[in-house]
């Protein structure tokens, strides 16, 4: 790019740095070639299983390719720390872990969303509180990716369900960080993390680069401001105390402080058309008996589970959730009212079906804690109820 592309940043389209074709890829190893074909160009990271190969791919294809750094760091505090520095040294940043990982990080997460950081977090999720069981899959995290940091702020999580989406997603989750100035999670799990599918890789990539600015705010001061790096002469000041447009800490000025809240989260909320995403089967009917809303590897069993209903002649349907934050409320609110039935399976204590319940209060939970994802069978017996 030439110095005027480089201030005005915007879309533009690369060429694939993997050979297009067919591979056959883990998921965590998608995710990996789905970040670098984004740009990203500094890793930093401590290995947690399930979500270690994600680290090793990165590692062992950073040696083959011009100027890309990783750093194995001492913890995941440390992780996403060297992370956000390097975001604002102009690099694309990216971070993997689990859930006990994603613990450490929690008040970086919250650094990162204030100072508009553009950065990416993989949380490849097992089975838990504390240790838990580091094999087995779960879907336990998807709370704590929304509020897991104190204060009031909007994130963006994605959440693939097939190896090809580990890599599609994780590049709209650099292209939407960069975009909208804000860290991005990609929300998996061991299931799908470890799954082996065969994946096309394009000849082209669409990324998005962030708009640098000259002699502009680089806080507050518009939608999406720009980010200049250090270096570029722009007298960056970047904290985490309450700031004005400029980085100037103002710790007691109640009209910065709702300003900047207000601006965390409008310029998520203000764009739900470019960051939502929800995927619809089999709701063609005016009227359905069943709706089943499922997100991640459950949502695989669950469509198996919809097609087998329908096979018995049921009216049901699936609602995936692609984006699970900003929750997709509008998508859903249509599907939800057409249905008799509201069916949520998750693997936890049922967690996104109190969202559902919001919208639709007799919302049935269907959960799973054993550590296995569920079977088709088991979604289908709860689709057919009391119907036999």
């Amino acid at each position: 790019m030439n110095d005027n592309q480089t201030i005005s940043g915007g879309w533009r389209r690369v060429k694939s740095p993997l050979e297009p074709g067919y591979y056959l890829l883990q998921g965590n190893e998608a995710c990996a070639e789905g970040a670098i074909a984004a740009g990203c160009n500094y890793f930093a990271g401590y290995p947690i299983t399930p979500a270690t190969e994600v680290m090793e791919r990165i590692c062992a294809r950073f040696a083959e390719l011009p100027g890309r750094v990783f750093m194995q760091m001492e913890d995941e505090l440390a992780s996403l720390g060297s992370v956000i520095g390097a975001a604002w040294a102009g690099a694309k940043a990216m971070t993997a872990t689990s859930g006990p990982g994603l613990s450490l990080m929690v008040e970086n997460i919250g650094y990162a969303i204030s100072t508009e950081t553009p950065c990416v977090v993989v949380d490849v999720q097992r089975a838990g509180p504390t240790t838990g069981q580091p094999t087995r899959p779960t879907q336990s995290d998807v709370m704590q990716v929304r509020y897991g940091a104190h204060g009031d702020y909007e994130t963006i999580v994605l959440c693939p369900w097939s190896v090809g989406e580990m890599y599609w997603e994780t590049i709209r989750a650099f292209n939407l960080a960069e975009r909208f100035r804000t860290l991005v999670f990609v929300l998996t799990d061991e299931a799908v993390g470890h799954l082996v599918e065969v994946v096309r890789i394009p000849e082209e990539i669409e990324v998005f680069e962030r708009r640098r600015g000259k002699g502009e705010p680089p806080f507050l001061g518009q939608d999406i401001p720009p980010m200049p790096l250090f270096g570029d002469g722009e007298k960056l000041m970047v904290t985490g105390s309450a700031h004005d447009e400029w980085g100037y800490r103002e710790v007691t000025n109640y009209e910065v402080q709702a300003r900047s809240i207000k601006h965390l989260a409008d310029k998520i909320l203000s764009h739900l058309d470019e960051i939502v995403q929800v995927e619809v089967s089999h709701c063609q009917e005016e009227e359905l008996e069943v709706l089943v809303v499922a997100y991640g590897i459950t949502a695989r069993s669950a469509l198996a589970a919809v097609q087998l209903g329908r096979e018995m002649g049921m009216q049901v349907g699936l609602c995936r959730l692609k984006t699970l934050w900003p929750f997709p409320e509008n998508m859903l609110k249509p599907k939800l009212e057409k249905a008799q039935r509201v069916i949520v399976p998750e693997l936890n204590l049922g967690k996104m079906v109190r969202e559902m319940q919001r919208l639709k209060p007799e919302a049935e939970s269907l959960t799973k804690i054993d550590g296995h994802i569920f079977t088709p069978e088991e979604i289908l017996l709860a689709i057919k109820g009391g119907r036999g």
